[in-house]
């Protein structure tokens, strides 16, 4: 068994003995012998058969240890010919040393050309440990693409190691057998391998390093096990289901409620308990059926895949079917709608806007026609448009709408919130109320007037697509949208620092995450430059100025309208249509700042239950809800309680560390073996700005916000601080079009990327300055 050395050493190592790839023929020399014998070694490389095209490599004694590859750091030199070229290539090589070591190497190849594909393998997962081969490459024939980041065309393949190579792609099948032969020739399991294919399928490894991890490995047999269970549960669903319209489903982390925007793909369990509590489990069905959809209740929208959260994408689209539609024309619908997103997988995050009719809108009998490409008959066509059309009517009804009765169901939750807290009630009492309220006045108003506001953007977007509004009005009466959002920045201005927080200080960046800090826990952290005594020292009028100009309504485009709703069937005149606009997009997220109020008090009460008890924050979040609900019907010891839920969710979230999955999960096979897909952004507003960029995590120092393109990977509500920092531009991993960080970033006219997908968002999150043009739909690496 061989042990991995220099660049150098390695490849010679592995020169002429592996069945399933090749290796480059090689010139080595050291540093010292390029100093004392420098006219030899030219006389030796002048010899050389290949001499005519190489490549100048680096092979230090410091690259490539098993404590770490600095990788990139040392310079390399391509398309090399001629003697002066190789000196002076060899001397730009041995400078990028610095103070170099006498032993450290310099490596010579032959250039590698008409190469098919390039990238870089590891044999572990470096992110979560988990045992897979995962595969970036790309297929420019850029040998450096992937490694350097310059690649536009990178594709990013994951398959785990207990799954047949004869699973894969066939294009990678030779190279996954031989990292299985590289692994058991140099016998580690953690290898970073770069490769590249020829187009005449030859494979050539042309880098074995370690790859450096400093924790332990996941179990192997234990992950086969877990994804065994989940490929299983794929294999029984995907099958018709009794009381569900569709014979196949489909899983996705963005399609409905967008659990990855809103609790990340690995949420603690804490997170994920509560998501599916005050949300997914039944208040989401109940707001569809009372709104005039197919009843679903009892149907829970969101699954885990051994604590992966998924939306069972059948269940959601027949949400999204008239309750008046018959059956057999229901059942087609979602047979369609699955297929869809089968041939289009990359459209799960936008499924309501690019897949599904779920309201009618002025530029829906167009959007229809494209059923009939697909077996629908014109008399079905034309009742499922008839069926859009008077579930909508009763939406947006303006006088007896129940988006109505949701804005007042939301102010009950706020007079019964104190009730709540000024009672004497135990402290896992008041958690299990403040949810129980947080659900029946809170998140089911919340998602009707969610629904409500849906509409009402689709509604406005089918005015411009019909020509009465234009792009610009779009923008203003989007960005006349006095939202909570909007008040808070003004109330930064105007409050003290004490009244701000008494207001605000709920919200914290993370929702559903205990160990994310609520403004009013660490006030310096997000607004650091608020004074005490009243107002806020940042120009917020520097973000108010990016407001789109004032929407106004010109007489032409009101008879316009009134003609255009009354040719469609639409029962509001214009003003009211318009009216209920402006109210419902406002009032979804003045419910969302309302019922949040009671989530993070609850959140919080579990935080002090925990450290009264010796037991951390960072403890808590792996305890279930449900933990809490016992509590309240049962007399069981507290501390024990807490203690074994925490000791259970550790044991569970360890193996949710190291399970990797698709976004998007079509079948069985996608669990062990699938692509990472490229997600199709969103863009907002029309505008292009350029600067640095600042990546957030969850807590950063906010004085750096300011004047900077921020990155972050799961922007719930809780990240709306960030807009009262004068930021250029947004861009997140995940979101959709209808997204909170999406309407406010239209609402204040900051060019935004909106849900951008893991390989892109890693991709950016190296960049220092970017530019983003939102008109023409682009994100470029300036340095």
């Amino acid at each position: 068994m061989e042990r991995l050395g220099t660049k150098a050493e390695t490849l010679e190592r592995i020169y002429g003995k592996l069945n399933m790839a090749n290796v480059l023929p090689q010139f080595t020399f050291t540093v010292a012998e390029w100093e004392q014998q420098r006219a030899e070694i030219i006389r030796r490389f002048s010899e050389l058969e290949w001499n005519d095209d190489v490549i100048v490599r680096s092979s230090c004694q410091g690259e490539d240890t098993q404590d770490a590859s600095m990788a990139g750091k040392f310079e390399s030199v391509a398309d090399v010919s001629g003697a002066e070229a190789f000196q002076n290539a060899v001397d730009k090589v041995v400078s990028s040393y610095g103070i170099a070591d006498s032993n450290d190497q310099i490596l010579v190849q032959p250039m590698l050309r008409n190469v098919k594909f390039s990238g870089v393998a590891f044999t572990l997962d470096p992110s979560t440990h988990g045992n897979y081969y995962i595969v970036n490459y790309d297929r420019t024939g850029d040998t450096t693409a992937v490694t350097s980041g310059t690649g536009e065309s990178d594709c990013l393949y994951y398959h785990f190691k207990n799954t047949p190579t004869g699973s894969a792609p066939e294009e990678l099948r030779q190279l996954l057998s031989a990292l299985g032969e590289l692994e058991n020739f140099f016998g580690q399991d953690n290898l970073d391998v770069e490769f590249a294919v020829t187009k005449e399928d030859e494979l050539y490894i042309l880098q074995v390093r370690t790859l450096c991890m400093p924790q332990e490995r996941v179990d192997r047999a234990w992950q086969a096990e877990e994804l065994a269970r989940i490929a299983e549960k794929v294999k029984l669903n995907n099958q018709p289901k009794p009381f569900l319209c569709g014979c196949k489903t489909a899983y996705s982390v963005m399609t409905d409620w967008n659990p990855a925007e809103m609790i990340g793909i690995r949420p603690k369990p804490l997170a994920l308990s509560l998501y599916r509590e005050i949300i997914t489990d039944s208040v989401w069905a109940y707001q569809r059926d009372n709104y005039g959809y197919r009843n679903l209740r009892s149907f829970p929208l969101m699954v885990d895949f051994c604590g992966l959260p998924y939306i069972d994408v059948r269940v959601s689209f027949n949400s999204f079917i008239p309750a008046g539609l018959n059956e057999e024309i229901s059942e087609k619908l979602a047979d369609y709608y699955i297929e869809q997103l089968v041939q289009n997988p990359q459209k799960h995050d936008k499924a309501e806007f690019e897949i599904v009719f779920s309201c009618y809108t002025l530029d829906t009998p167009q959007r229809v026609r494209a059923l009939a490409e697909h077996g629908f008959t014109a008399q079905e066509t034309g009742q499922i448009i008839d069926a859009l059309r008077d579930v909508t009517n009763h939406i947006i009804d303006y006088k007896n709408g129940l988006w109505r009765r949701d804005y007042h169901k939301i102010e009950i939750l706020d007079q019964r919130y104190q009730e709540i807290m000024e009672s004497n009630m135990s402290d896992a009492e008041k958690v299990y109320w403040l949810l129980e309220d947080c659900k029946r006045y809170g998140t089911l108003p919340f998602a009707g007037l969610a629904r409500a506001a849906f509409i009402a953007v689709q509604m406005l977007k089918s005015f411009v697509t019909c020509g009465i509004f234009c792009d610009d009005d779009y923008d203003a009466f989007m960005g006349e949208a006095d939202t909570v959002s909007s008040i808070m920045n003004r109330d930064r201005e105007e409050l003290s620092r004490a009244a701000f927080l008494k207001k605000y200080g709920h919200l914290r960046p993370g929702t559903y995450d205990i160990t994310s800090l609520r403004y009013d826990e660490a006030p310096d952290l997000y607004f650091s430059n608020t004074r005490e005594d009243g107002g806020a020292k940042a120009k917020i009028s520097d973000v108010e100025e990016k407001r789109a100009a004032k929407f106004r309504l010109s007489l032409k485009q009101l008879n316009q309208l009134r003609d255009a709703l009354q040719e469609n069937g639409l029962t509001n005149d214009v003003l009211d249509i318009m009216d209920f606009m402006r109210h419902v997009i406002k009032g979804r997220e003045y419910g969302k700042f309302i019922f949040t109020r009671n989530l993070s008090r609850a959140i919080q009460l579990i935080s002090q239950m925990g450290d009264a008890m010796g037991i951390s924050r960072e403890d808590c979040s792996y305890i279930g809800i449900q933990t809490i609900y016992d509590l309240y019907v049962s007399t069981e010891d507290v501390k024990e309680r807490f203690l074994a839920s925490i000791q259970q969710g550790k044991k569970r979230y360890g193996m949710t560390q190291a399970i990797t999955l698709p976004p998007v999960i079509l079948d069985l096979k996608d669990v062990e073996s699938f692509y990472y897909p490229d997600s199709e952004p969103n863009y907002i507003t029309s505008l292009k700005v350029c600067g640095e960029m600042m990546v957030i995590d969850s807590i950063v120092d906010t004085n750096d916000v300011s004047g900077k393109v921020v990155m972050i990977e799961s922007a719930d509500p809780g990240y709306d601080w960030v807009f009262a920092h004068d930021i250029r531009g947004l861009i997140t991993m995940y979101g959709g079009a209808n997204s909170h960080m999406a309407i406010r970033a239209g609402e204040l006219g900051i060019p935004a990327v909106i849900g951008v997908g893991a390989k892109r968002f890693e991709k950016y999150r190296d960049a220092e300055v970017v530019e983003i043009d939102a008109l023409l739909k682009t994100v470029r690496i300036l340095k």
